[in-house]
């Protein structure tokens, strides 16, 4: 039976998170400071196949209190460092005081690394480890105080750990604008207007809390391990977008996150790849469409950006609406100074292409792939992004590693 430990669980993205992962039979350690939350969130909880859920109420901002995670914890598999805190003072950061950047910094970068370093005696050889940072942590929110600075600094070190600690896989998920309980107070008090905030979301809309869920889901899964030490950014193409024309809210519905996928594979060698396709269902009504095109991985010098249009026009040439476009792309390798720009011009187009088909839940995502890689260790990690749960991702290109040895759960 495989156990996650959760911080921040007992609201927003984190209830739903342990939700997901109680309902699919995982035992689950709970951490939260707000202990009748927690303790609700508890008695909601189906309970795992053998023992019980786990509830720590502990302020991770407080080290002592951290550390106190070694014991009563169980063996883990997983650990998803979810907990965070914004600034909502509006205060100018030369005009704040040392102890309001610390009390941030506490909780959104200190503890993830407390976290792990409690918990390191407890983890499982191949045990992944998830640091939910933020959009912010892309690119600078003035006006939050350190919140930004934070979030950058935890990408920076789950990057690190990934490479202090290869046995394990440590990822980064990083949400956009996410419609929890708190944002919906928000809006409802007029402090923000849903309209602008969808505005430079390419698909129009918030995510819902499940959606970030199901990320954390998958990364949390041996299939991740291709993504060990990379940033997925669930955030609808917001990090992507750069122009200065408001997108209209969604008109489509978002599809159940559960819909069985049909996907289609072409461009190259379909054989290493059978298992995917025998997995999903056949075209119609009630499925989520999705291609996985291999065409870039054969362009010639200078080339890329050229396959990755022309997978694109064939693409869209198929689906009008709600689907999506998955591309391999060849890792980058060292040749003529005049074709280097290349990769950079296919990476900027798939982004490109995101703002322009959003507004039709059309999506497109990149993976870069070593010169020798292992299908098989891709097929997890294309099921989720490829499917209806990853609804929220796109504009993606992801470095992915295939290289490092997989471990059993």
């Amino acid at each position: 039976m495989p156990t996650v430990l959760i911080t921040g669980a007992a609201s927003g993205i984190g209830r739903d998170t342990a939700r997901l992962f109680a309902a699919t039979g995982w035992a689950c350690v709970l951490v939260d400071r707000n202990a009748e939350a927690l303790q609700a969130l508890g008695r909601e909880l189906p309970p795992p196949p053998a023992g019980a859920h786990v509830l720590r109420d502990i302020d991770l901002s407080d080290a002592a209190q951290v550390a106190s995670l070694r014991e009563g914890t169980p063996v883990l598999d997983a650990i998803l460092n979810n907990a965070g805190m914004s600034d909502a003072s509006n205060t100018p950061l030369v005009a704040q005081e040392p102890a309001q950047l610390e009390r941030l910094l506490a909780l959104n970068l200190a503890a993830p690394a407390a976290v792990v370093d409690a918990c390191t005696p407890l983890l499982r050889p191949g045990a992944r480890i998830v640091n939910v940072s933020s959009g912010a942590g892309l690119h600078a929110i003035p006006w939050r105080g350190a919140y930004s600075p934070s979030k950058a600094g935890l990408i920076a070190q789950t990057r690190a750990l990934a490479e202090a600690q290869p046995g394990w896989c440590a990822a980064v998920l990083a949400p956009g604008f996410v419609r929890t309980e708190l944002v919906d107070g928000l809006i409802h008090a007029g402090r923000i207007d849903p309209a602008r905030a969808v505005a430079k979301i390419p698909l129009g809309r918030m995510a819902a809390p499940a959606e970030l869920a199901q990320a954390l889901y998958f990364l949390a899964s041996p299939g991740a391990r291709p993504l060990s030490g990379q940033v997925l950014a669930v955030n609808g193409g917001s990090s992507i977008y750069g122009g200065s024309q408001a997108f209209a809210p969604a008109a489509l519905p978002v599809l159940p996150l559960d819909l069985p996928l049909w996907l289609e594979v072409c461009g190259g060698d379909e054989a290493p790849w059978q298992a995917l396709t025998a997995a999903s269902t056949s075209a119609g009504q009630g499925r989520y469409a999705a291609c996985l095109d291999l065409s870039p991985l054969h362009a010639g010098p200078a080339g890329l950006l050229r396959a990755v249009h022309a997978a694109a026009v064939r693409f869209a040439a198929r689906h009008e609406q709600q689907a999506s476009l998955t591309l391999l792309l060849p890792q980058a390798s060292p040749g003529r100074w005049q074709d280097a720009g290349d990769a950079a011009a296919a990476h900027m187009l798939v982004a490109t292409l995101a703002c322009e088909w959003g507004p039709r839940a059309l999506r497109i995502n990149a993976l870069e792939v070593p010169p020798s890689f292992e299908p098989s260790a891709l097929h997890p990690l294309l099921r989720y992004a490829c499917g209806a749960a990853a609804q929220y991702l796109t504009g993606q290109t992801v470095a992915v590693r295939t290289d490092a040895p997989r471990e059993s759960p």
